[in-house]
């Protein structure tokens, strides 16, 4: 600690945990975005990722409220949120934002577009398994033809109502920080469209580096067209979230006001490294360069790959670098502008470092889950389930 400190303002009650929170929903409502390119806007050159991306947003989804609830000194209290709703309160709405979006949306859609399958897979599934797919199935068996259009229609419908939804979700992650004015880091009203950007950002170059993860575990060539189109609309879509940034940094520079001096101050310390470097350089101009020369430089298709894959993970480093240095750096210095305090993460603690890699890796083992359950690969689905008619 240096300077003056207010003495509630010493200790930091938002930890990485909480940086996780916004992460962990970008990436849901990025994956989802890349899926509606397929299902909404008809691009066909993605169609490989429609289904991953859509199972990798429910894998993510399912881990979104969990670092809430391990940051909350009493997490059995969570269920208050739902039966006594406060409107004026953005984090108590929360709750009914998460599930509209978990049942209503992505839920609905998963289920309408894998309908045909998991009817498939319970007539030819025995034991446990069996008893899951009838479970899934919802006792809907009927996949006639004139069934699957109206599944394919409704569908599309949910997928429509889901885009809006995808930018509530995060956008709305972005509001509870945008409206704390009492905190000039995180008061702009640029802040909810940074995060929605961002997170679609991130959620693309998740889906791409699991795509061809899984593609190439399952030993089947990649899909270049459709990694090709996907780094496109990743590269024009991270060109508008960082001219947000930007037009945001020079709108806090221009201003000026008495926070400024305390900002600028951090910038240049102790978030030099997770903002300048990290955030900045290599997480967000190195990429953007590497996919601009993808798209104007004709490369080999193994230079492309190894250029895709650097430029996703650095993409994803540099969103979770954004997250930390808004939840982490806004705490950093006092109401005062004239002190100080330093963030150290634990190892072991209910809110430490083991606990945030552990909760970033769950959603993995949920899509691991998932992928077994509904294989993304309608072929192979196909040729394991079908049955003669």
């Amino acid at each position: 600690m240096s300077g003056y400190m207010y003495p509630n303002e010493i200790t930091l009650y938002w930890s990485v945990l909480i940086v996780l929170y916004p992460y962990i929903t970008g990436l849901v409502a990025g994956a989802f975005i890349l899926a509606s390119l397929e299902r909404v806007f008809r691009v066909e050159a993605v169609k490989p990722t429609y289904r991953l991306a859509l199972l990798t947003a429910m894998s993510f989804l399912l881990v979104a409220p969990l670092p809430l609830l391990f940051h909350l000194g009493h997490p059995e209290r969570s269920w208050e949120m739902y039966f006594t709703p406060h409107s004026t309160s953005a984090m108590a709405m929360f709750g009914y934002v998460y599930l509209w979006y978990l049942m209503a949306v992505l839920s609905f859609e998963i289920w309408l577009d894998y309908r045909r399958e998991i009817v498939l897979r319970t007539q030819s599934s025995t034991g446990l398994l069996r008893l899951v797919y009838n479970i899934m199935s919802l006792g809907s068996t009927n996949i006639s033809e004139r069934a699957l259009r109206i599944d394919d229609r409704v569908g599309w419908i949910v997928t429509l109502i889901g885009i809006p939804s995808a930018f509530l979700l995060h956008g709305y992650v972005g509001f509870i920080f945008g409206s704390l004015k009492a905190n000039p880091w995180w008061s702009s009203p640029l802040t909810p469209v940074v995060f929605i950007f961002s997170a679609m950002v991130s959620g693309i170059a998740a889906v791409m580096l699991i795509y061809m993860a899984v593609t190439r575990l399952r030993r089947e060539p990649i899909d270049m067209r459709c990694v090709d189109t996907v780094a496109m609309y990743m590269f024009y879509i991270f060109i508008i979230d960082f001219s947000l940034e930007m037009l945001d940094l020079v709108h806090r520079i221009y201003e000026a006001d008495e926070s400024f001096r305390s900002l600028d101050f951090l910038v240049h310390t102790k978030l030099f490294f997770s903002q300048i470097v990290l955030q900045i350089l290599l997480g967000t101009l190195l990429p953007l360069i590497l996919l601009f020369l993808t798209q104007i430089v004709k490369l080999p298709e193994a230079v492309r790959k190894r250029i895709y894959i650097f430029s996703s993970a650095m993409i994803l480093i540099s969103v979770f670098a954004m997250r930390w240095n808004v939840v982490i750096g806004g705490q950093l210095f006092s109401k005062s502008f004239l002190g100080y305090t330093t963030y150290k993460i634990g190892l072991v603690t209910h809110e430490g470092l083991l606990v945030a890699i552990g909760l970033t890796l769950l959603p993995l083992f949920f899509l691991w889950v998932l992928l077994k359950l509904l294989p993304p690969w309608s072929e192979a689905v196909d040729r394991q389930t079908a049955a003669p008619d």
